[in-house]
């Protein structure tokens, strides 16, 4: 072929390619690609939520705004959990707001007023099983639904009676599947194709209630890589489509999980993580008072392709808006150069959050929910049971790694009821992730104030005729919001051991587990950097003064007849193998010596007054013990707690104090 008909042939595919380009509207070069993405986790609505999610919709109506065609609001998941909030709803008074009263149905009614376009599943969404799932996401001729779709990569719903009819397919724009669940959806933003993909803690079975048609992938929530596999999929299918940007809603409960997962996964650009509860911001963020950011915003990582990865969280419960401003190149790549801790950062959502953000108005909706379920928990903070002239500690740092004097009080409730049915009950355990919330209030003052961040009893509430310190049913609901039912089992040492050794085994730095516990009746200590299964170096069972009465275990060995027996008392959730604690096991292996008695029956729904419910017994012993004199017992460091001895940052002193 000769020279020039040769740079014909090369002349003319060149013109074909570029009209090619053209037409799929291809870009090879120009201006990068800029994203803003408003994120939020953890949304759990409690009392607080009545004045923050107001917040939370004035700053990010400000964010939007500033980026009206670039902007994607998302949620990677727990967009709702049991308590004030979440079952005020049901009031009947409610039907007007939101269309038909229903628990849930209010926390719905403000995600789609803020805008959310798509969610994660996360753990929470399931603590009332799947059919309340398909309640608040499905919508009828009075009640909205979810306005949006949920994502999940890693779970199966085909086998579910309540939520197989839900599945939409995968990869849909996320506009045109609301009320849906499918593994992953786009959102076209300003012409710009961005995929997104849920995923989903495989915890989710040991820590809430899915039911056994919820085919969780995988099983071993250790095994990152394995995580990181069931993931892979779905991106891949978008990169398919031709999406070069994308999105992680990842709900795996603990931080240090989604940054493993950045380098093993490809083609995800961006992660944000859910259920951790971290604050990650920069030098230029301003926190809100009693936080500490865990790490930078964003956190960078390298994926297995070798290209970055942004990793995001800000917190829980309406107090942040997260927001991420990032330039994509021509392949699709995330430019963290384009990060500017000036602009991207987490935004507090507090009044003065509200006004550095210039004072926007919040979405008329969410002030018409906040104001019409203000007045219903109102009510409920007129109802008092005892006071306290000392914080309660529920912090979820806290009663997830070391011993409260919440956890404390709820445990002594919990033993003083069982004694009352049963008085050989001589031992108390439940798990710190029951405990949702503090009794009491942190002071938010500002400036050069020396009293901000102190923490201090509940306010008092006019309103309700509450005085400072009262404690109200509001308050009960609040911090014990799953108001599990409570269960009679019989231990052996042995048994008794592996149970305390499983509370702890979990618990290292960084990581806050559910399953810490909070006992009464035993002291024990433990050395958080052992060898799980071997952490608990003594254990005792002790009277009300504190006297040891049964030494259990003793440099790290169960003493004594392994085979005696202790009744217990903890909640049906843990004896039904929540946070994978082993009393179903031991339940099977011998149940006329477990003999287990459930003091609220599992057919019923408790409510706060039902009998053998964590609510009303905590309410009970409040009155009983705290009407005229307040509990006075304050909050210790962990060096200096008594029932529970972390051994990295104290002396053993069980069998000595």
């Amino acid at each position: 072929m000769g020279r020039n008909r040769r740079w014909f042939w090369l002349g003319f595919l060149g013109l074909v390619t570029a009209g090619l380009v053209a037409f799929l509207g291809l870009n090879f070069g120009g201006q990068p690609t800029k994203l803003q993405i408003l994120h939020a986790s953890d949304f759990e609505a409690g009392v607080p939520a009545l004045e923050d999610a107001v917040g939370f919709s004035a700053v990010l109506n400000a964010l939007k705004a500033e980026y009206p065609d670039q902007t994607l609001v998302l949620s990677s998941g727990d967009n709702y959990i049991m308590g004030p909030f979440f079952d005020g709803s049901a009031d009947p008074a409610l039907d007007k707001v939101l269309g038909k009263a229903g628990s849930g149905h209010s926390d719905i009614t403000v995600l789609n007023a803020l805008g959310i376009q798509a969610a994660a599943l996360g753990n929470h969404e399931f603590d009332q099983g799947t059919a309340k799932v398909a309640d608040l996401i499905t919508s009828d001729e009075a009640y909205a639904g979810a306005n949006f779709p949920y994502l999940s990569a890693n779970l199966d719903f085909s086998n579910d009676i309540n939520l197989k009819a839900l599945i939409a397919p995968d990869g849909q724009e996320s506009k045109t599947i609301p009320h849906k669940i499918a593994k992953s959806a786009v959102i076209t933003v300003n012409g710009t194709k961005v995929g997104l993909v849920g995923a989903t803690t495989p915890t989710l079975p040991r820590i809430s209630s899915p039911g056994p048609s919820v085919v969780v992938n995988p099983w071993d929530s250790e095994n990152w890589q394995a995580i990181a596999e069931s993931i892979q999929p779905a991106v891949d299918a978008l990169t398919a489509q031709g999406i070069n940007k994308i999105i992680l809603l990842s709900h795996m409960q603990q931080l240090m999980i989604e940054q493993e997962l950045a380098s093993r996964l490809t083609d995800v650009d961006v992660i944000i993580a859910g259920g951790s509860h971290e604050v990650l911001a920069d030098n230029t963020d301003r926190l809100r008072v009693g936080d500490q950011p865990t790490g930078p915003y964003p956190i960078l990582k390298t994926s297995a392709k070798g290209e970055p990865v942004a990793v995001l969280n800000i917190g829980s419960n309406y107090r942040y808006v997260g927001r991420l401003v990032v330039d994509f190149d021509r392949q699709g790549r995330l430019i963290p150069s384009s990060i500017d801790p000036q602009i991207s950062g987490a935004y507090a959502t507090d009044s003065a959050g509200v006004a550095a953000t210039g004072n926007q108005s919040a979405d008329p909706k969410i002030l018409e929910v906040t104001e019409a379920l203000k007045e219903i928990v109102a009510t409920k903070d007129g109802n008092l049971f005892g006071s306290a002239s000392v914080f309660l500690n529920g912090n979820r740092q806290d009663v997830r790694t070391q011993e409260t004097n919440l956890g404390d009080l709820t445990a002594d409730a919990n033993l003083v009821a069982a004694r009352n049915v049963d008085p050989t009950v001589m031992i108390s355990i439940k798990n710190g992730g029951g405990i949702r919330d503090s009794i009491g209030s942190v002071n938010s003052a500002g400036g050069n104030n020396t009293n901000a961040g102190e923490r201090t009893p509940t306010k008092a509430n006019p309103l309700a005729n509450k005085k400072a310190g009262q404690i109200s049913q509001l308050d009960i609901e609040n911090c014990l919001r799953f108001n599990n039912g409570l269960t009679l089992l019989t231990l052996t040492a042995q048994q008794l051991s592996a149970v305390i050794e499983h509370g702890v085994s979990a618990t290292t730095l960084g990581k806050t587990p559910g399953q810490f516990p909070q006992v009464s009746g035993i002291a024990f200590s433990f050395d958080p950097n052992g060898i799980p299964g071997n952490r608990v170096r003594s254990l005792a069972v002790i009277d009300a003064k504190g006297k040891v009465v049964d030494t259990v275990v003793k440099d790290g060995m169960v003493v004594g007849d392994t085979n005696r027996t202790f009744r217990i008392v903890t909640l049906n959730y843990l004896a039904d193998g929540g946070d994978k604690y082993p009393f179903l096991d031991i339940i099977e292996q011998n149940p006329q010596r477990a003999k287990r008695v459930d003091l609220l029956p599992k057919e019923l729904k408790a409510d706060f007054n039902t009998p053998g419910s964590e609510q009303k017994i905590l309410a009970d012993y409040l009155a009983e013990n705290y009407s005229r004199k307040p509990y006075d017992v304050a909050e210790l460091p962990p060096e200096q707690d008594q029932r529970i001895q972390d051994l990295s940052k104290r002396k053993d002193t069980v069998f000595s104090s």
